[in-house]
């Protein structure tokens, strides 16, 4: 190993801790300042000012309704979310030694998404069972299908196993697409499959403070998780072998992280809907600008995650005017491009 080489490894990260809470902070105002309404921006200061500090400036109750109890609540929704669905990505990245392994490809977001609506549509649990439970439990139930469909293809190792395992998603993803699609089109009336299907696109139209106790204790759960187990996650990308050779329980660790990606992946999709790109796009790009080690990589990608989906919901609002887009047409048009250039870089990089 060169010089180079041991002062990479060796230099200090502290520095991704002291720019996080200011870049966070600027998310957070930025996406409580832009909306469909024209706010001043000393207005939503005051407003921040009253409700952080007391600070008992006079403010129209209109404006601090907007600003507060609309734009803030999404913006830190958007910002939970957006970290859990780049961690998510992360952490199967390194466990499946795939590229493009993400929640929505490998279908834990379709099958999220078919037990929420089953739990609202169907009533299944008779009400015993909550909304988030019944995504963890699709959650869990697609990703299962996807790894038993894989391993009965006899994927191997290498590229083949790559692909299959993404052709294994593929199939998840439309078979629990299409039993939502039937649940909805059996069981729903018109306005009921409207609002679900714009929902499932992913929408924070009806985002409120009381969804931040969902998604933060998700998304927190995540980022624990992942730092907790950085050096087992270095180890996975070089594969179960090399893992297991330096001490790491194999199974248990693998268990546990891809528990902990459905958890997170379906508490977001049971708040906002299905989102795609996130968990995809957000960890190749941060390997570009951090490198592959999973202690620097996975704040990294929780930090651009959550400013990403924070810009992205800002740009659903304004987009068209007296209109709310879907917040995953938005991350599915910036997402593409983006993991086009990242491809296209990669294969023209030395």
């Amino acid at each position: 190993m060169t010089a180079i080489d041991r002062s990479v490894i060796r230099r200090p990260q502290w520095h991704w801790w002291v720019i996080i809470p200011p870049v966070l902070l600027a998310a957070l105002l930025f996406g409580a300042a832009i909306g469909e309404v024209s706010i001043p921006p000393l207005v939503v200061l005051k407003v921040l000012a009253n409700k952080a500090l007391n600070a008992g400036y006079a403010v129209d109750k209109i404006d601090e309704g907007i600003v507060w109890n609309y734009r803030m609540a999404r913006a830190v929704v958007a910002m939970c979310c957006g970290a859990g669905l780049a961690l998510s990505g992360v952490v199967l990245q390194a466990l499946l030694r795939n590229a493009l392994a993400d929640p929505y490809l490998l279908g834990i977001s379709a099958g999220a998404s078919t037990g929420a609506v089953a739990v609202t549509i169907l009533g299944l649990g008779g009400g015993a069972i909550s909304l988030s439970i019944g995504a963890f439990s699709g959650a869990l139930v697609a990703f299962a299908f996807v790894a038993l469909l894989a391993q009965a293809a006899g994927g191997g190792v290498g590229l083949r196993a790559a692909g299959v395992i993404v052709l294994a998603g593929i199939a998840g993803s439309q078979m629990f697409n299409a039993l939502t699609a039937l649940m909805i089109t059996k069981s729903a009336n018109a306005e009921q499959a409207r609002a679900i299907m714009f929902w499932l696109l992913g929408n924070m139209s009806g985002v409120r403070w009381p969804d931040v106790l969902s998604a933060l204790p998700a998304a927190m759960i995540g980022l624990l998780a992942c730092l907790w187990h950085a050096r087992a996650l270095d180890a996975f990308t070089f594969g179960s072998d090399s893992a297991a050779s330096l001490g790491i329980p194999v199974r248990r660790v693998q268990l546990l992280l891809i528990g902990t990606a459905a958890l997170v992946t379906a508490v977001m999709v049971s708040v906002v809907g299905a989102i795609g790109f996130v968990g995809l796009v957000i960890p190749h790009a941060m390997r570009i600008v951090v490198g592959h080690r999973h202690a620097i990589l996975v704040p990294a990608s929780a930090l651009a995650g959550a400013v990403f989906l924070v810009f992205a919901d800002v740009i659903s609002r304004v987009i068209v005017p007296g209109q709310v887009l879907p917040i995953g047409v938005v991350t599915a048009l910036v997402g593409a491009p983006v993991f086009a250039l990242i491809l296209i870089g990669k294969r023209t990089s030395p």
